[in-house]
């Protein structure tokens, strides 16, 4: 294929995903389905934009799948997994195991061999990691107890891959060709073995004590790209290394996902991956479409619609009694059920396994393949009947309503770790606040790592850094970085998609100060200004003032210093003489207001609250300075 050629491909498939998403999205069908419309359109079955590479190019798309996997195990915790054992383990496993059974004995009932029924059995379990995860995040289900459901069992089915091809290879070798296992297979069955467990215990040990010196080795650099391209490398690798010992490179990489779920270097690892992952996602979703082989659709129509019917009704019963037998009000359940009643995309890969094992000839993979291709097509249509015409009818809570299944952000989020970060931190950790802490120096989330704090690496004025820190959920965000335009760049950015956040800023000096007030943030501060007050106050108790008037003197200081800088925020500008007038008039103010404070040293009042009084007074003695 030429240069040209090429190009000509990646615009098809570009131009296909750019005008058919929208329009789909536009008329409440879901990315995923304009995806797949997209690829029949341009497919063989249409216009013909592309043909015979369609398949290739699934398997470049495949990928897209893989880095999934590994960002959805990003965001598993191993005390999560822990939590959800009865979930993940009874749940998904009661699924695979029902519904593979009674898909078994249906296939072989009808015309398929022991071999073909028990494989069309484990292929037709799974379901679609790859929709359904991306349908419920997009509609914002994925959250609720039915998404949370849906999401254990889509988890177990990943896990079970990697058996369900040793359970094919097995069926390959001893039923198909109806040889015995004989010594050789046994011992290369123990090796294989061998070879499995050292792969895991490769990715862990690697994961858990060897990336974090990588990252932070990276992360020096200071190198966006180089940052992006480590994080491609390292999932790429893994799914080089698990294919070469014949393993599934999804499940690989969801490990290796999963061991780097406690990495400072999660977030910006995430979002690095998070735009070739959306990007492959659709490509893999178009191959989709334009693989579906219409002629033997339409040559077989009413064999495959049957063979449909029954996959999405079966799995909609099983789905349904499981969701009952795990006690799941009405709505949730409708949601789980509806949500995994399709085909999953590894159905063609393990269709394909099975036919170069020749477990099926050519005519049933077709089949199987057309039958995978349309539940996974019409998924998006059965949340919209789920949604429109199911979930109206029930007058029980929504699911919409439900509280939320995992709720791993927290309340305050903090910009910069350093030692003004640390200070506030520390204070906040003190009095029992849950705090995520982002910061973009390597060498800093190294060190404080050693007192055990949990310091995120990443560059949090982008905003997928912010939203992945929890900003959607959390209600405070504390600016607390010394480099000014990046302090200004987060809070224009935290004020144009995270409105809800209350802003508390530190401020490089008063000019700082005065233009985030112009901005509208109401809670900022000077990093210096207490400390220096602080020592201030030392001053004044060396020069003989009581604790008490030192400390009370601090305290109006602070408070009418807030008030006049209230006044002069809207006359703030550097070459304004009215600014720079009113600046002097508020040195003057102070100066006669605390030393009329001095005159009156146990008054009977809280001077540093209530200076309406000593205002007043140090206005009418204005023309004459009073005396020390």
């Amino acid at each position: 294929m030429h240069l040209d050629e090429i190009f000509f491909k990646i615009m098809i498939y570009l131009l296909a995903a750019v005008i058919s998403v929208p329009l789909a999205k536009k008329i409440g069908l879901g990315s995923v389905l304009g995806y797949l419309i997209a690829g029949i359109v341009i497919g063989p079955f249409a216009l013909e934009l592309v043909g015979s590479d369609g398949e290739g190019v699934m398997h470049i798309a495949e990928f897209g799948v893989v880095i999934m996997l590994f960002i959805v195990g990003l965001e598993l915790h191993p005390s999560m997994l822990w939590r959800m054992k009865r979930l993940i383990f009874g749940l998904g496993g009661m699924q695979i195991g029902f519904t593979a059974l009674i898909f078994a004995l249906i296939t072989a009932f009808f015309w398929l061999n022991t071999a073909q029924a028990i494989t069309t059995g484990l292929v037709l379990a799974l379901s679609s990691t790859a929709i359904v995860l991306q349908t419920l995040s997009e509609k914002g289900m994925l959250q609720t107890r039915g998404g949370r459901h849906s999401f254990s069992v889509l988890l177990m089915q990943d896990i079970s891959v990697v058996p369900i091809f040793a359970i094919i290879a097995l069926l390959a070798s001893q039923i198909v060709t109806d040889t015995p296992i004989g010594d050789d297979e046994v011992v290369n069955g123990w090796q294989q073995l061998l070879i499995i467990v050292g792969a895991v215990g490769i990715i862990i040990v690697g994961g858990r004590y060897l990336a974090h010196y990588i990252f932070k080795l990276i992360a020096e650099t200071g190198l966006r790209e180089l940052f992006t391209a480590t994080a491609l490398l390292l999932v790429i690798g893994i799914a080089v290394f698990m294919d070469v010992v014949g393993l599934s490179p999804a499940l690989g990489t969801f490990l290796a996902g999963v061991v780097l779920a406690n990495s400072e270097y999660r977030y910006e690892l995430e979002d690095n991956l998070e735009p070739f992952k959306g990007l492959l996602l659709g490509v893999f979703f178009i191959s989709v479409g334009a693989s579906i082989n219409f002629d033997l659709l339409f040559e077989n129509w009413q064999l495959i619609v049957v063979v449909l019917l029954i996959v999405v009704g079966v799995k909609l019963l099983v789905l349904f009694a499981l969701g009952k037998l795990f006690k799941l009000e009405k709505s949730h359940n409708m949601l789980f059920t509806f949500s995994l009643a399709q085909a999953g995309e590894f159905g063609f890969v393990l269709i394909t396994f099975a036919s170069q094992n020749d477990i099926y000839d050519d005519y049933t993979a077709g089949i199987l393949l057309i039958v995978v291709a349309l539940s996974m097509l019409i998924t998006p249509v059965l949340f919209i009947i789920n949604e429109h015409i199911i979930q109206p009818r029930i007058h029980e809570t929504k699911y919409t309503k439900v509280e939320v299944w995992e709720d791993n952000g927290h309340p305050v989020i903090i910009a910069g770790f350093g030692r003004f970060g640390q200070v506030l931190g520390r204070f906040l950790v003190a009095n029992g606040i849950k705090v995520t802490i982002i910061d973009n120096n390597p060498h800093n989330v190294d060190y404080l790592k050693k007192f055990g704090y949990k310091v995120y690496y990443g560059d949090i004025t982008r905003k997928d850094m912010l939203e992945s820190a929890g900003a959607a959920k959390a209600k405070t965000l504390i600016v607390a970085m010394s480099e000014r335009h990046q302090v200004d760049k987060l809070v224009e950015l935290a004020q144009k998609h995270f409105s809800h956040l209350k802003l508390i800023v530190r401020a490089e000096d008063i000019a700082h100060e005065l233009a985030l007030q112009n901005k509208g943030v109401e809670a900022h501060r000077q990093s210096i200004f207490d400390s220096a007050i602080q020592l201030g106050v030392n001053a004044l108790s060396s020069l003989g003032y009581s604790k008490y008037q030192s400390f009370r003197s601090a305290l109006t200081f602070k408070h009418l210093d807030k008030r006049f800088m209230k006044n002069l925020q809207q006359r703030y500008s550097k070459d304004d003489p009215h600014f720079l007038m009113e600046t002097r008039k508020f040195s003057e103010h102070l100066e006669n207001i605390l030393l009329m404070q001095q005159k009156h040293p146990y008054q009977e009042m809280d001077c540093a609250w209530d200076t309406d009084s000593l205002i007043e007074e140090a206005r009418e003695n204005e023309e004459v300075k009073p005396k020390k």
